[in-house]
């Protein structure tokens, strides 16, 4: 498993994150969803979700909050910022998703596509408590629920290949692959040399692994 940064910022991220869910919505009267929306707006979701050093652990999440409402002209209220901070449903929140985010190596633009904050506090009763790797679990299988396999998924895991693997033997980045797979990066405007090399490796057709609208698909059979 690729992670998204070195481990030795990971608590820092995850308190960090944490203060700054809690701050903006018991500070500044914000919802989740929204902050979230103007994390990844502001550019910080971005250098967060890579490690920035100054980012993650060089910044308090009260700062953090401040400077994405800054930067996006965002007004708010704003409530003094606390020392401490309870481990509220909203701090766990932010604080689970920074792991989630460190673990998986999805941006968080990409997460939001898949499961809202406010599904993410949903889950708050039953895995407060519990270990981070069954919140990863959990989140997982709701993400396959909602989003089927892509076709290059599917054709990989008909050949028993990892990512890995197949990154190995077609020569795609492995990192690509894996965006191509979730659906982060457009498979369908991959260079012709990636999809003929991928479709070789695994025994198919160029279009066997390409994406398709099922509605312009239907009308192209009227």
């Amino acid at each position: 498993m690729i992670h998204a940064y070195d481990e030795q910022y990971l608590d820092d991220a995850m308190k960090c994150l944490g203060e700054a869910m809690d701050y903006a919505v018991n500070g500044c009267g914000l919802d989740m969803d929204g902050f979230l929306q103007l994390f990844i707006g502001s550019g910080f979701a971005e250098q967060f979700g890579a490690g920035v050093p100054k980012i993650v652990s060089g910044t308090s999440g009260t700062e953090l909050v401040l400077e994405v409402l800054k930067k996006t002209d965002t007004k708010a209220e704003q409530a003094e910022s606390l020392v401490d901070y309870d481990y509220s449903s909203e701090y766990w929140c932010g604080w689970i998703l920074a792991y989630y985010q460190w673990y998986s190596g999805r941006q968080f633009k990409e997460i939001q596509r898949y499961i809202t904050m406010r599904e993410i506090q949903k889950l708050y009763p039953t895995l407060h408590e519990a270990s981070e790797k069954k919140f990863v679990d959990t989140v997982n299988r709701l993400i396959r629920r909602k989003n089927p396999p892509t076709r290059l998924q599917a054709q990989r895991k008909i050949c028993g290949y990892s990512q890995r693997v197949l990154a190995e033997k077609s020569g795609v980045n492995l990192r690509t692959l894996q965006q191509y797979e979730l659906g982060a990066k457009d498979i369908n405007k991959a260079a012709g040399g990636s999809l003929l090399a991928l479709a070789k490796t695994l025994g198919c057709r160029v279009e066997d692994i390409l994406e398709y609208d099922n509605s312009e698909i239907d009308e192209d059979r009227i």
